[in-house]
C-alpha cells in the first residue's frame, strides 16, 4: 500500500521555527555592531551626526562616497539586484559587482586611514574586523594621498551631501605655493580695491645672484677667566720651640767706684 510520509517536512519546519530566531537575533547584533564601526569611521572622516551610521541603505552610501566612489552607482547595483535577482546568471554578476564596488571603497578609506592594499585580504573575508581595526585604533583621516584612478571617468565621486565632507577634487589639490615655483592666484581671486601691483622690473634685468656660502658664525664673546687662587697660608706649628734672641753687641757699663 502506498501512502504520502511527510515526516521529513514536519521535521525541517520546526527545525526552521527553532532556528529562525536565532538567526535573526545574530543578523541584529550584526547589523549594530558593524553601525558602531561605522559611526566611529565616520567620526574620523568628519561626518556631521551620528544617526547617519544607523540608516540602512544610507550609511553604505556614505561609506562609498568618502572612498572617492559615486554613491548613486551602487545604489543601481542594489536596485538591479533586487529586481534581477531572479535571474541565475545575471542577478550574481549585479551581486558581485555591487561588492566589488564597496571594496573600491574600502581600498580608498583605507588608504585614508594609513592601510595598506593588503588589508583588503580581511575585507573580503571579514569585513566586520576591517571596520572594527580602522575605527577604534590610533590612525586619523588623511586626503593628501593621490588621486584615485577614475578620479576623471563616469565612476568619481561629484555629489555634494550637506554633513558628508568633500573628499579630494578630481584634478588633485592645487600646488603649495611654499613648494611649487610659479604658483598663481585662485581662480576667481580679486585683487583688494586700491592695490597697485609692483612694476614689471626693465628690459635686460638680471637679480643678483644669491650668495653661495652661508653667512659666519657669530664668535662668541670670551668668557672671564676666574682668578688664579692664592696659596693657603700654613699657621706655625705649635710644638715648634721660638727663635732665640740674638746677643747684643755694646759692652756692658763699669762698675761704679766704691768710696
Amino acid at each position: 500500500m502506498d501512502y504520502y510520509d511527510d515526516g521529513g517536512g514536519v521535521g525541517a519546519l520546526i527545525a526552521w521555527l527553532v532556528l529562525a530566531p536565532f538567526f535573526f537575533l545574530l543578523a541584529i547584533a550584526g547589523y549594530v555592531i558593524g553601525s558602531w564601526f561605522l559611526m566611529k569611521v565616520f567620526d574620523k572622516a568628519g561626518v556631521q551626526g551620528r544617526w547617519r551610521a544607523w540608516v540602512p541603505v544610507y550609511n553604505t552610501l556614505i561609506f562609498v562616497k568618502l572612498g572617492d566612489l559615486n554613491p548613486w552607482w551602487l545604489l543601481v547595483l542594489w536596485g538591479g539586484v533586487a529586481i534581477l535577482g531572479w535571474v541565475p546568471v545575471l542577478g550574481w554578476l549585479l551581486g558581485l559587482a555591487a561588492f566589488i564596488y564597496t571594496l573600491l571603497a574600502a581600498w580608498r578609506v583605507g588608504l585614508k586611514l594609513q592601510k595598506e592594499a593588503v588589508w583588503l585580504i580581511l575585507y573580503f573575508f571579514l569585513p566586520i574586523v576591517w571596520l572594527g581595526i580602522n575605527a577604534f585604533d590610533r590612525s586619523r583621516w588623511n586626503l593628501a594621498i593621490p588621486a584615485a584612478p577614475w578620479a576623471g571617468n563616469f565612476l568619481a565621486d561629484k555629489t555634494v551631501w550637506s554633513g558628508v565632507p568633500a573628499q579630494a577634487p578630481a584634478g588633485g589639490y592645487p600646488a603649495n605655493p611654499a613648494t611649487t615655483p610659479g604658483y598663481g592666484a585662485p581662480a576667481g581671486y580679486q585683487p583688494p580695491a586700491g592695490y597697485t601691483p609692483p612694476p614689471a622690473p626693465p628690459a635686460g634685468y638680471t637679480p643678483p645672484p644669491a650668495p653661495s656660502a652661508a653667512p659666519a658664525a657669530p664668535v662668541p664673546p670670551p668668557t672671564a677667566q676666574p682668578p688664579a687662587a692664592e696659596p693657603p697660608v700654613t699657621p706655625p706649628s705649635a710644638a715648634e720651640p721660638p727663635a732665640a734672641t740674638p746677643p747684643a753687641t755694646e759692652p756692658p757699663a763699669p762698675d761704679a767706684p766704691k768710696p
